[in-house]
């Protein structure tokens, strides 16, 4: 970026794969595996996995199959995908960005379609410290696009929704997190084509400073 914007914000929830964490190779292994096994293109598919739980990949891939065989092969995916953290590495700036927030008091949240088991192994993969709240699968019952677990983490941030800034990088997170009517901040190339406020190449450009009535100033660029 060249231009430097800043958004203002009572609290900042953020994705975990492709917005913390590049594990971007573990989850195409797992899913080319997936869709060898069901007759699929894995290059085909590929361009619809990110962001979703993957229950609610396999309904958009495989519209006609009973729901109660995605949620099977989701339990077994996910653990597989708990037992496959080779190559997982944090997001340049993540460690840098996560420890601000903290050193800061600023407000912030996990949001992510990972279960507890997957988000635990891959943050701790990447090294990175898991945020104090977490809204993972368990605790939601729709898969983003839909803004359930976005509007979860404001409730239990105690901030309205309008005041909090979405970090995500792909198409479903991005799309829940303006359902949720949040600004978002996309991370990545993969997130620029779907309409985020700003996007940013990795989390090392960002800047975030917190006023004396917890107002939180993020300068991005």
């Amino acid at each position: 970026m060249t231009a430097t914007t800043v958004l203002t914000a009572r609290a900042l929830l953020l994705d975990m794969d492709g917005t913390l964490v590049n594990s971007d190779a573990a989850v195409e292994r797992v899913w080319r595996r997936w869709a060898e096994r069901n007759g699929l293109d894995g290059t085909e598919i590929m361009k619809v996995v990110h962001g979703r739980q993957g229950y609610a990949t396999m309904a958009v891939l495989l519209p006609d199959r009973p729901m109660e065989q995605n949620l099977a092969d989701n339990a077994r995916m996910l653990a597989e995908e708990t037992a496959d953290v080779d190559g997982v590495v944090p997001i340049p700036g993540a460690p840098e960005f996560l420890a601000s927030l903290v050193a800061g008091g600023v407000p912030h949240a996990l949001v992510t379609s990972a279960d507890v088991a997957l988000s635990t192994a891959r943050m701790g993969a990447a090294g990175l410290a898991l945020p104090e709240v977490r809204v993972t699968a368990e605790s939601v019952g729709a898969s983003k696009p839909d803004p359930e677990g976005f509007l979860k983490g404001a409730a239990e941030l105690g901030v309205a929704p309008e005041d909090c800034v979405v970090f995500e990088d792909s198409e479903a997170g991005i799309r829940a997190g303006r359902a949720a009517g949040m600004r978002v901040v996309g991370v990545g190339e993969r997130a620029r084509p779907h309409g985020p406020d700003v996007v940013v190449p990795d989390l090392t450009t960002l800047r975030v400073e917190v006023a004396a009535d917890g107002l939180i100033r993020l300068t991005v660029g």
